[in-house]
């Protein structure tokens, strides 16, 4: 199953530049370690050392926030749309 990632331009790095992919996975915990094992290092900086997902970033699926479905474990399929955006804060 294929599902698009939308990467932002500071993981880049680890995409060798690409910002779009696709991975596998029926949930966005299962993207994300399918993400680790095609650009190894990723993952570190979109989850903490508990692995959980870090608070400045939002992911959204098919641009709904995951916070307000399953979050992590919100279900994936083919075709869905995951973006990953840094969180933007100022005054």
């Amino acid at each position: 199953m294929a599902v698009k990632v939308l990467v932002p331009t500071a993981l880049q790095q680890f995409t060798n530049n690409q910002s779009t992919l696709e991975c596998n996975g029926n949930s966005v915990t299962e993207l994300l370690d399918s993400l680790e094992k095609a650009c190894p290092g990723i993952k570190s900086r979109i989850c903490d050392e508990q692995g959980q997902l870090r608070r400045f970033l939002n992911v959204y699926v098919n641009s709904e926030d995951i916070r307000f479905l399953d979050g992590a474990g919100t279900s994936l399929k083919d075709g869905d749309e995951v973006s990953i955006v840094p969180a933007v804060a100022g005054g």
